[in-house]
């Protein structure tokens, strides 16, 4: 047998170096600068793939710090009225439906909700296994025994106006029913609210709730749970931490805990944010937020279904029984300007009495002006001319309607804060450039009320009215709602309106509700019973490694919680095929 022997060859490292020993010195420098540039080409292109290829996903951990304005004292979605209180009780407590990120309604505790053929009739199935934060199983008689509460008149919950004459029924400890006395499809909306515990609240006498520890200790079966409380030395809560609860067969949330500071103040919160005290909060005028540097923080500016506008009595001013007149001053107003000056820029200009952002096809554009050529005045001056006014020597308009020789004249009644006399003033000068006699007359909020808008006693008064998620417009603009305690201030009264405010309370369709609406909303366009101006947006400050949801539909400021499960501080960069994997940081 013949054997053959080869030398064993040397490693790659060595085969280059001996390579290299064998040249000059000039070639071996060209040599290793054109290695170093391929290798270097190499890792930048890998990089650059990795970088476009890798994912970002939220990791369990981390700590958000948010700062509140006010103080929380009543911890409990029966009761909870100021924004501290609302913010606490959408962590603590959860409902039998909430928002969800695309902005409609979903299940929450509710494994099912199902509505009868005549539109009156709800029964709900619990889903199973679910626990309040003591470990106390949640069943349909904590339902029953929150809505009862809510509804009994000795406690005054300011939810108590959503649940008159409803029949909650248990069935089993999973089941139970809710039955109306009229078909009212809106009322889904107030399934959102969070579920006390009865073992815990039920042996407490009606006048015993509001002074309850309870109320500051909150035990409910929301994403987080309550572990930690700090107290001034006048027993009032300065802070709150929480941590995040898995008890309930939901995801737990990304963020492990969650720290509330409570301020007094603006100036404090504003202070304690910019020295980055706080990762965040919600409690910030507009002005305080046009004062921050934008590359420190993300603000994220969501519209509440709140519209400010201008209504009408043309009872009380006979000028305003003109069409021609009020279209003219709705278009003398520069509503772009107005959300500038007034509001810094948040808010949304609008000539609707739908609140932008709260149907998938809005319904106006931001200005009323049709006339781009044209100013604003000079346009409504245009259309008086059109409709008949003449202005005389005075500088003021005039026109006969019926048997009175009218002048355009009106007095603006409104509250005395801020946002309402500064917009006031802003459109009364509008309004005197436009050639109108002008007043302006202010008042403190529950004067307003109870002195001017209840009796119906204004020519025409700037108000701010809660439409609601739901889009009700019933009670804003319905005929038989036209005196106290209706809230049709305008008092306005339209055959064709009427009916459709009616389908959209009972039609259950979603596409013909919203073309009920958007009938409607065309109708009060096209008579101007109202002016319409602006709708303030919600503006959240943040952190920018503070990642959360996305915030649509939102009917107050604390659902901005109601997918917190999803918000992450954390993160890790993974490929496309790891990113359905869980992973924990420790």
């Amino acid at each position: 047998m013949r054997l053959s022997y080869r030398p064993k060859r040397g490693s790659l490292v060595d085969r280059y170096f001996s390579f290299i020993t064998r040249r000059s010195p000039f070639d071996a420098l060209v040599f290793h600068i054109a290695v170093a540039l391929v290798i270097g080409g190499l890792l930048f292109l890998l990089i650059s793939i990795n970088k476009q290829y890798l994912t970002t996903i939220p990791t369990n951990g981390g700590t958000l710090v948010e700062g509140i304005i006010g103080t929380p004292r009543f911890v409990n979605p029966v009761l909870a009225i100021t924004r501290a209180d609302q913010d606490m009780v959408e962590l603590v407590f959860s409902g039998l439906m909430k928002l969800g990120e695309d902005g409609e309604l979903k299940n929450d505790l509710a494994e099912s909700i199902d509505l009868s053929e005549d539109g009156l009739t709800y029964t709900i199935k619990l889903r199973n296994n679910i626990n309040f934060h003591n470990g106390e199983p949640l069943t349909a008689k904590d339902v029953v025994y929150t809505i009862a509460l809510i509804q009994d008149p000795d406690l005054k919950s300011p939810l108590r106006g959503n649940w008159d004459n409803v029949v909650v029924e248990e069935i089993d400890d999973e089941t139970l029913t809710i039955t109306l006395k009229e078909a009212y499809t809106p009322f889904l909306e107030n399934l959102t609210v969070g579920i006390l515990p009865k073992k815990l609240w039920g042996e407490l006498p009606i006048e015993q709730i509001p002074f309850s520890q309870n109320n500051t200790e909150p035990i409910g079966s929301g994403p987080y749970r309550v572990v930690g409380a700090l107290y001034t030395p006048y027993g009032l809560i300065n802070a709150y931490q929480l941590t995040a609860f898995d008890g309930n067969g939901e995801q737990e949330p990304n963020i492990s805990n969650l720290v509330f500071n409570f301020y007094q103040n603006e100036t404090g919160l504003l202070a304690a944010l910019k020295d980055r005290q706080i990762s965040g909060t919600p409690s910030l005028s507009s002005e305080a937020l046009a004062s921050l540097d934008k590359k420190d923080y993300k603000i994220i500016q969501q519209p509440l279904p709140r519209t400010f506008g201008i209504y009408f009595n043309q009872n009380k001013n006979t000028a305003m029984r003109d069409l021609v007149a009020r279209r003219a001053m709705s278009v003398a107003i520069d509503r772009n300007q107005l959300v500038q000056d007034i509001l810094y820029g948040y808010g949304i200009p609008t000539t609707s009495p739908i609140p932008p952002g709260f149907l998938e096809v809005e319904l106006d554009a931001t200005s009323s002006s049709t006339n781009k050529e044209l100013t604003n005045i000079e346009e409504a001056k245009q259309i008086l001319e059109d409709g008949g006014w003449t202005r005389n020597d005075d500088g003021y308009w005039y026109k006969k309607i019926g048997e009175e020789d009218a002048k355009l004249t009106i007095n603006l009644s409104t509250a005395n804060s801020d946002i309402f006399s500064q917009t006031a003033e802003n459109i009364a000068e509008s309004w005197k450039e436009l050639g109108v006699d002008v007043t302006v007359s202010q008042f403190e909020q529950t004067d307003l009320i109870q002195g001017i808008i209840r009796p119906r006693d204004f020519e025409a008064v700037l108000y701010g009215a809660d439409i609601g998620r739901g889009i009700d417009l019933y009670p804003f603009w319905h005929s038989s709602q036209k005196n106290d305690p209706g809230l049709n201030i305008a008092q306005y009264t339209n055959i064709e309106a009427d009916s459709l405010l009616v389908t959209v309370r009972t039609e259950t369709d979603k596409t013909k509700k919203e073309d009920a609406i958007k009938s409607f909303a065309r109708i009060i366009k096209s008579e101007y019973p109202a002016i319409f101006l602006y709708t303030p947006t919600f503006g959240y400050v943040v952190d920018n490694d503070v990642h959360i949801s996305s915030l649509k539909k939102m009917s107050k400021p604390s659902e901005r919680f109601a997918n917190v499960q999803n918000w992450h501080v954390k993160s890790n960069s993974v490929w496309p095929v790891f990113s359905n994997m869980t992973i924990f940081n420790n």
